[in-house]
């Protein structure tokens, strides 16, 4: 779980050291649930945007205070999508924890450094790839390829604009986190491009002209704390699957590592909605 704060991918990878079949797979089907270095900027951004209060070292407190929760709540998601696991479809008798320490060697650097960046680096490097390529072509088809004046792009956010609202955000946001997959960082830019009807991903200079940009399409601080629900609780990034795929041998396990964070982050999206509408 540590390791999937760096990239969850990495995560999944490190799952191997655990030596039951059932708590390895446990561990890899809701390694997603902690944020990653792909997430982490969206959910400081929304934070800072909409929630950090006072200003020098209060607003430094606050966004540190809020990160925290946002994080804690990851976790805590994680501990129990892993015990309804191991009450459900993995049930099981949990296993000891024993930690062998291997024999103490001098390090052999040059081995070290090419097994870390051959086996581990690459092989995660060229997965990203994979996905990205294919997913490049498609956004830049969806912005520039226009029907009736009208991009692709905010056609399908228009198709996604109900299903969007019945959770709190727009269907250009619920389609910003479709079309990245292969990325998270990549989330924010797509946004930003559907929203200013550009045909190219780009950043919006600066936080307060962010911040202006989502005001003046409709975002409250409702919005944003069910977009930090959704950054914190979709599906893991195509890179994350596919190591998944690789490590599992299993499309059926691949596929609940997909489907769990993204019905636990459809739900409660849905039900802060609710509660929203109920007391607004």
């Amino acid at each position: 779980m540590c390791m999937g704060f760096g990239c969850n991918a990495a995560g999944v990878t490190g799952c191997r050291i655990i030596d039951s079949p059932r708590e390895r797979l446990i561990a890899i089907l809701t390694n997603s649930l902690v944020p990653c270095n792909g997430r982490f900027p969206t959910i400081l951004a929304v934070l800072t945007m909409f929630f950090a209060a006072g200003t020098g070292l209060f607003t430094s407190l606050s966004l540190a205070l809020l990160l925290a929760a946002t994080i804690l709540l990851g976790i805590f998601m994680t501990f129990f999508s892993s015990w309804l696991l191991s009450k459900t479809v993995l049930k099981g008798v949990p296993s000891s924890f024993t930690l062998e320490l291997p024999p103490y060697r001098r390090p052999q650097f040059f081995r070290v450094l090419v097994r870390s960046v051959m086996d581990r680096t690459l092989h995660v490097l060229w997965r990203a790839l994979i996905a990205a390529a294919p997913a490049g072509l498609i956004i830049w088809i969806l912005a520039n390829v226009t029907v009736g004046d009208t991009s692709l792009l905010l056609h399908f956010a228009g198709f996604l604009e109900p299903v969007g609202r019945l959770m709190g955000l727009d269907g250009i946001i619920l389609l910003a986190f479709i079309l990245g997959l292969p990325a998270n960082e990549i989330v924010v830019p797509i946004m930003i491009m559907a929203y200013t009807a550009q045909g190219t991903l780009t950043d919006s200079g600066s936080l307060a002209t962010l911040h202006t940009l989502l005001v003046q399409n409709g975002w409250t601080c409702f919005t944003a704390v069910s977009m930090l629900l959704f950054t914190l609780m979709h599906w893991p990034c195509a890179t994350t699957l596919l190591t998944i795929k690789k490590e599992t041998h299993s499309l059926k396990w691949t596929f609940l590592a997909f489907l769990i964070p993204t019905v636990l982050g459809f739900v409660f999206c849905f039900l802060f909605n609710c509660m929203v509408q109920l007391f607004i």
